[in-house]
């Protein structure tokens, strides 16, 4: 049976502050030498996941900004599936509402007089101060297509907040640092397209999939094995999900050595 992994990246596979995968590395070497695929599955863009598929020496397919998109090498299926949109390297298949769309609800939402700070609206520097990534990644943050990530400076105002959200027809879920303005996706939607067709790669395969926060739990609620790592306060984000014993890297690695790479 094929084993296959889904991973979230900030607080998970990467550590919190530094947003390395150091601590991890071991294990990552060793799930190379053994061709178990790591899928990323996170609130990043396209951009971002592709700069740590190059440190990663990662060339399996990878799902961006909360499931906006998946984005299969070409080549990597050797069947015919349906898909969006092809590209130089990839066939996308699109399940995110159009980015000018979730940039004018932004927009009614501080004329309601919350107040919020989104990415669209920041400069890379000020995106690098609040997250503590470089100017260089920030930058690639901010090549978003699919998900709004904004701060809510008054949680107070999070009720009406999700009433115009609601009543624009969106979605939003919360991340590790953010609250995400999305369209009718999620990061499970997505994964559960990758299964499929992972199923017709490979016939039999089971899931792993790790992640932290809130919006991890409809990836990890599509998954056989589904693990949340400790937060940087050490706690768990839900009691639903099997715990991984250390936080981010630490606790993922754990769970890849002891219970993916022994089976």
């Amino acid at each position: 049976m094929k084993q296959i992994i889904f991973t979230d990246l900030d607080g998970t596979l990467l550590d919190y502050n530094t947003y390395s995968f150091k601590k991890a590395q071991d294990a990552l070497r060793l799930l190379n030498i053994k061709k178990i695929p790591l899928i990323i599955c996170t609130s990043k863009t396209r951009a971002e996941i592709e700069y740590y598929r190059k440190k990663l020496g990662n060339r399996v397919p990878f799902i961006s900004e909360n499931g906006g998109a998946i984005f299969i090498p070409k080549n990597y299926f050797k069947f015919q599936f349906s898909f969006s949109k092809t590209d130089k390297n990839y066939f996308i298949i699109e399940l995110g509402t159009d980015y000018n769309k979730l940039i004018s609800v932004i927009k009614k939402i501080k004329k309601s007089n919350i107040n919020i700070g989104n990415f669209s609206d920041m400069s890379a520097k000020e995106v690098s101060k609040i997250t503590n990534l470089s100017v260089r990644n920030a930058k690639l943050a901010k090549k978003r297509n699919y998900d709004e990530p904004f701060l809510l400076y008054d949680k107070k105002k999070e009720k009406d907040l999700i009433k115009i959200i609601k009543k624009n027809k969106l979605n939003y879920t919360k991340g590790t640092r953010f609250y995400h303005l999305m369209g009718n996706f999620d990061k499970g939607k997505a994964v559960k397209i990758l299964i499929n067709l992972f199923k017709r790669k490979y016939n039999k395969i089971t899931t792993y999939g790790f992640g932290d926060s809130k919006n991890d739990f409809e990836m990890l609620n599509s998954i056989d094995n589904a693990y949340l790592v400790m937060k940087k306060n050490k706690k768990y984000a839900s009691k639903k999900y099997k715990k991984a014993d250390g936080v981010g890297p630490i606790g993922w690695s754990k769970v890849v050595n002891e219970e993916i790479l022994n089976n």
